[in-house]
């Protein structure tokens, strides 16, 4: 093997050392320590090995020349110096130290602290307190040389004092100074065990490699929203196409983003699909413009509506020394920090499945889900069907429809109706998915279960461009936390279970749910969330019914008050056309007053002079006696018309149509008499008294 190859296998040595029960005994994650540590033994990987690990029973001897690292477990004076050193002898034997123990790095976490639209990666150690930051800077270049800190310390570059003066610092100060936020309006939240002191210890708390924390600023008003051009808003709702290439690999992927996105959520869905890390990935293809990260891609330059982009790893600096050394290309060292793990079968080109001695290749299936499904009702319908086929028609009753359709109809109805909702994960490359599926989602009970409190939702991550969209789809209606969660998993962690319960506000994710469970188990864990979620469901039903009779009252009282105006108006509108009748009726009778006035004193002006008792003419006296019993009297020519006696008795106020007037001897109705003859034709001569009396 060329040096190179020997460097490569002995970092993964230590890394990974040959155990029969394959777990790293050093410790150490990290290649580029590895590689340090041998430069520092002069590539003695027994010596390296006996620097870092633990020892109590004695060192582990070198096969490079005679020297030996003692252990620390053992009293030299208790043992003769002259015992042989030969390679054959045992392992463990107690020696004289002869060489300084590499002091062992403590354990790094990295810390993504997210406020609203911003990003800061933060690494600790676990050996800080939550309160104070334990690393070094976090850009990628001073991380790859964290290996080397312990190095320039024995060298006595710097003290060590002034050096852990500059290590050390309030974390809350340190984002003070990213965020431009008060350390007194600062809520530092997202830990998994709750809320913690800034004096407890990381190490208490076991936390991963990687966890994700949030700022909240309670007391500071949210940031106003600037006004943008029309062009602006038209790019923000346009879906961009990025066709990115994977230098490595050589392979595209054609990734859909709607202009709203902002880059670092394509690096992030570029890391779901490449395995890339977004501070290793090094790009090429994005415009001058798009310099910081939380620039969305409307205002990024991109064209559209296609862009191409390619992204490869960054190379680390141990890789980088390796190949100027060596003028070797075909050789990848990277530093992932991101990882848990050490990468060193796909870095160094080795199949899993030569590992474990199986076939790369597996039976070829039919996609549970089409690969860039448009329709989320169509891509279910096809989830379903090959779900049926290969595990049998007794499976839960996956909702079919978009995720906001499984969100209206298991939260948005009333709170005694409403349900929990599971979301599966399938996951094909996963070698639990089978087992999961047919042992534990299709068992009876579970299916009984979930069907009668659960609404199933289902989605395929197989596919690179359907993991992207439910990703972009959990970071919408979850959060970046859970998107977060679920872009961590490993693939034989799939298939995975997500139990979502609805609130006012939010959709809180209860359970995770991985595929290593077994029946039993999921079922205790099902029926917890369901214990959680009935005590929310009391608590909704009981403001629902109060709320409902809050609005029952209300809606009686604003009917009794519709119905009393009702009949106010009716009432008003009963005496307004009493009134209108009232004046309408008098003003008829002023009018035939009125016209009974005018044709009185037209008669009254037509009689002609009332003749006087000495007259040459014969005169005829009449008495006539009117209802009221008042006597009206008056002198006439025998010869005048009797018409000329009925208008005199009109011009009285008794039209002759409304009165009758009689004779007493013999009785007779003069009205009826021909009024063109006179009165001594009618017999009305010399005299006669008359009364009227009203017509019937």
């Amino acid at each position: 093997m060329t040096n190179t190859e020997n460097c490569i296998y002995m970092g993964s040595m230590i890394l990974r050392p040959p155990q029969p029960c394959g777990t790293a005994c050093t410790g150490i994650e990290n290649i580029d320590e590895a590689i340090t540590l041998l430069e520092q033994n002069n590539w003695d990987l027994v010596a390296a090995i006996n620097g870092v690990i633990p020892q109590e029973n004695g060192i582990l001897q070198s096969e490079y020349g005679g020297e030996t690292i003692p252990g620390p477990a053992f009293n030299p004076a208790s043992h003769p110096a002259s015992a042989p050193t030969s390679s054959s002898s045992s392992a463990f034997r107690p020696v004289m130290p002869s060489r300084q123990i590499v002091e062992r790095q403590p354990r790094m976490l990295d810390f993504r602290v997210e406020y609203r639209d911003r990003n800061v990666d933060v690494v600790l150690e676990d050996s800080c307190t939550v309160g104070f930051i334990g690393s070094m800077a976090t850009s990628a270049s001073e991380e790859a040389q964290r290996a080397f800190t312990h190095g320039r310390r024995q060298s006595g570059s710097r003290p060590e004092q002034e050096e852990e003066r500059e290590r050390k610092g309030e974390i809350k100060q340190i984002l003070e100074n990213e965020l431009q936020i008060p350390v007194s309006k600062m809520l530092l939240k997202g830990w998994k065990t709750g809320d913690v002191e800034d004096s407890t210890v990381l190490k208490s708390l076991h936390l991963p490699k990687n966890n994700s924390l949030y700022v909240l600023t309670p007391d500071l008003p949210p940031p106003s929203s600037s006004s943008h051009s029309g062009a602006l808003q038209e790019s923000l709702n346009q879906n961009f196409m990025l066709i990115i290439t994977h230098r490595e690999v050589q392979r595209e992927y054609n990734l859909n983003f709607s202009g709203s996105s902002t880059i670092q959520e394509v690096k992030r869905n570029v890391y779901d699909l490449t395995s890339i890390p977004v501070r290793h990935q090094l790009w090429e293809g994005w415009p001058t413009s798009a310099t910081d990260d939380s620039m969305c891609l409307a205002e990024s330059g991109l064209s559209y509506p296609c862009h191409r982009l390619t992204v490869g790893r960054r190379s680390s600096p141990a890789q980088t020394r390796e190949q100027s050394e060596e003028q070797s290309t075909d050789v990848h060292m990277v530093s992932d920090s991101d990882g848990d793990d050490f990468e060193d079968a796909t870095e160094f080109g080795v199949d899993d499945g030569e590992v474990f001695g199986m076939s790369s290749s597996a039976l070829r299936k039919s996609p549970m889900m089409p690969e860039n499904a448009e329709n989320e009702g169509d891509a279910l319908l096809q989830f379903t069907a090959e779900f049926s086929s290969r595990y049998g028609d007794c499976h839960p009753v996956f909702f079919i429809g978009s995720l906001e359709a499984a969100f209206q109809e298991a939260f948005y109805v009333k709170a005694r109706d409403r349900k929990l909702l599971a979301i599966y994960l399938h996951h094909d490359e996963s070698v639990l998915t089978n087992v999961f599926c047919s042992q534990m989602l299709c068992a009876e009970s579970i299916v009984s279960y979930l069907s009668q409190n659960f609404i199933t939702w289902a989605w395929d991550l197989t596919k690179d461009s359907n993991r992207a969209r439910f990703l972009t789809m959990c970071n919408r209606h979850f959060g970046s936390v859970v998107a977060q969660t679920i872009r961590t998993q490993k693939t034989d962690q799939f298939p995975l279970f997500l139990i979502i319960m609805g609130k006012r506000s939010s959709n809180e994710v209860l359970n995770v749910i991985q595929g290593n469970t077994t029946v039993d188990e999921l079922m205790m864990r099902l029926m917890a969330a369901m214990e959680i979620f009935t005590a929310q469901q009391q608590e909704d039903i009981k403001d629902e019914d109060e709320r409902e009779a809050r609005e029952n009252v209300k809606r009686e009282q604003d009917e009794a008050y519709r119905l009393s105006l009702e009949a106010d108006r009716a009432k008003r509108e009963a005496h307004e056309r009493e009134m209108a009748e009232q004046f309408r009726l008098e003003q008829i009778r002023k009018e035939q007053e009125e016209e009974r006035e005018a044709i009185r004193l037209s008669l009254e002006q037509a009689l002609p002079p009332e003749p006087k008792e000495e007259n040459a003419e014969p005169v005829s006296k009449l008495r006539i006696r009117t209802p009221s019993g008042e006597f009206l009297e008056r002198r006439f020519l025998a010869s005048s018309k009797l018409q000329i006696v009925f208008d005199f008795v009109a011009s009285k106020g008794f039209p002759w149509d409304e009165y009758k007037l009689l004779s007493t001897f013999p009785r007779r109705d003069v009205t009826q008499l021909d009024p063109n003859k006179s009165l001594l034709e009618v017999k009305l001569f010399p005299q006669e008294t008359l009364f009227l009396e009203a017509k019937e």
